[in-house]
């Protein structure tokens, strides 16, 4: 019998408890090949990303992928994550959260990986992101 991978039932449980005691979940995701992620905002090989109810839209932290749609630089962007580039889940407040070993992608799900919304795979290129007109620390804001 393969060994099911605790990763994503580790992840799934630190963002229950930073949402819980009302912390900010963060994501930090080693960046490779062609993940469907704001390209723009990935610095070392790694991108951070906010993945608190507030800041997303859509958000499902299964089993192979974290997905879920963010605005960035005021642009509703569809991001997809395979679980085994995270690196780490922590609190925003008080850094607290677990490490993770990069694991890659498996051939097979880079080929099944879920399209985005408008049924694209987002590898063509015109799929190129806008890049971000000010300087700084990109951020996500909740727009009502």
């Amino acid at each position: 019998m393969p060994s099911v991978s605790t990763k994503p039932y580790l992840i799934r449980a630190i963002h229950e408890w930073c949402s819980d005691h009302g912390f900010t979940p963060y994501l930090v995701v080693a960046v490779r090949s062609k993940m469907q992620v704001p390209m723009e905002y990935v610095k070392n090989g790694e991108i951070v990303l906010n993945i608190s109810y507030n800041a997303t839209r859509n958000l499902t932290l299964g089993n192979d992928y974290v997905s879920f749609s963010a605005r960035f630089n005021g642009v509703s962007r569809e991001i997809v994550i395979p679980v085994g580039a995270v690196v780490s889940i922590f609190s925003r407040e008080n850094g607290e959260g677990m490490g993770f070993e990069y694991e890659g992608v498996p051939e097979d799900l880079a080929d099944n990986a879920p399209a985005t919304v408008d049924g694209e795979s987002g590898d063509g290129p015109d799929d190129e992101p806008p890049r971000p007109t000010g300087g700084g620390r990109p951020q996500l804001r909740v727009v009502k």
